[in-house]
């Protein structure tokens, strides 16, 4: 799910080093009520996007570590255990997903465009993400054979997730000069657009009856959007600013949930379909500190989840709702390192 790309990058999304409005209160965790038991399933590295199956039992994740040059996709134990990767160790992956049998998993990557990972952005001119050309969309088996290519065109294919009975794919793609929500069967057939106001929409996940789809989006206007599809020409974006939308999942009744400023992203439903948790750090736009906040799904009732003062990002529910995991750099031993943490949740 794209993703603010991992969290070490969120991590410097902007170049600004304020510490917030608030100081944090002399014990952070006390005030992370919702998840008890908090730990860390990684030990190194740049982990992140860590999504759980259907079953509950596996987390698959996008990883960077040892003397690899860019981004993997791994399959863990939610439990915690050994990585296993699953892509093909060239090029450069990121959002991964399981299908709901948990036979296969879906992924995005570079691959065919060669062995080495494309280039890293220039960061010269402040701070953008690289929305690849290369990356298409697949899908394989839970260990990484019998792979299927789903999406293939010039343009960036990524950030695909899927609904829980298995039937529709929902992605991102610049294949039409923007960057849109699309939707697909599992095998690649029957696209269709979903969002068209010029701009960025991203990061779209059904909720679980599938009725809905939330998502982030930056809609510039003026001198803005005239910066933006100057950056989307040399497939780039610049994230510091994202709302969250949610809209019908055949496109329709697309409707504005937060505005709250900043960077909002990663939204992830709770498992009763009224609920949404995502990452932000509209309590300091300018600050490097994201938090997860949970929403009513019609933007009341915002409430802070995790009291931290470096980035936190990517949750996701297990689907019994018992369970949180997410990406942070909390507790990290080197600068950068971002790990998978995992607690259980209590309301």
């Amino acid at each position: 799910m794209k993703r603010l790309p991992r969290g070490i990058v969120l991590a410097a999304v902007l170049t600004g080093c304020s510490t917030g409005p608030d100081p944090l209160p002399a014990n952070p965790r006390a005030e992370e009520r919702h998840l008890p038991g908090l730990m860390p399933l990684t030990a190194g590295g740049e982990n992140a996007e860590a999504y759980f199956s259907a079953d509950d039992r596996r987390l698959i994740l996008q990883s960077t570590h040892g003397d690899m040059k860019a981004d993997q996709i791994f399959t863990m134990p939610a439990a915690g255990g050994e990585m296993t990767r699953v892509s093909t160790g060239k090029g450069k992956c990121t959002c991964a997903w399981f299908f709901p049998d948990g036979s296969r998993i879906l992924f995005a990557s570079t691959h065919m465009a060669g062995d080495e990972p494309p280039p890293r952005p220039d960061y010269s001119k402040g701070y953008v993400w690289a929305v690849h050309d290369e990356y298409d969309i697949f899908s394989a088996n839970a260990d990484g054979t019998v792979m299927k290519r789903l999406t293939e065109n010039p343009r960036y294919d990524a950030e695909g997730t899927m609904n829980r009975d298995g039937s529709r794919i929902v992605f991102t793609s610049h294949r039409e000069g923007d960057l849109d929500v699309y939707s697909m069967k599992p095998d690649g057939t029957d696209v269709k657009r979903l969002t068209d106001e010029p701009g960025y929409d991203g990061g779209a996940v059904y909720s679980p009856d599938g009725k809905k789809i939330v998502y982030r989006s930056f809609h510039p206007t003026g001198p803005e959007l005239d910066e933006f599809r100057a950056l989307l020409a040399e497939a780039k974006v610049r994230p510091t600013t994202m709302e969250l939308w949610i809209m019908d999942a055949d496109g329709s009744r697309r409707r504005q949930i937060t505005r709250l400023g900043g960077a909002n992203f990663a939204p992830a439903w709770h498992p009763d379909g009224k609920r949404i948790i995502f990452s932000s750090n509209h309590l300091d736009p300018k600050s490097r500190n994201f938090d997860l906040f949970l929403v009513n799904e019609d933007g009341t009732g915002l409430e802070r989840v995790t009291v931290n003062d470096t980035f936190d990002g990517f949750p996701m529910f297990s689907n019994d709702g018992k369970r949180l995991v997410f990406a942070s750099n909390r507790d990290s031993k080197v600068k950068g390192e971002t790990n998978i943490f995992i607690a259980d949740w209590v309301e």
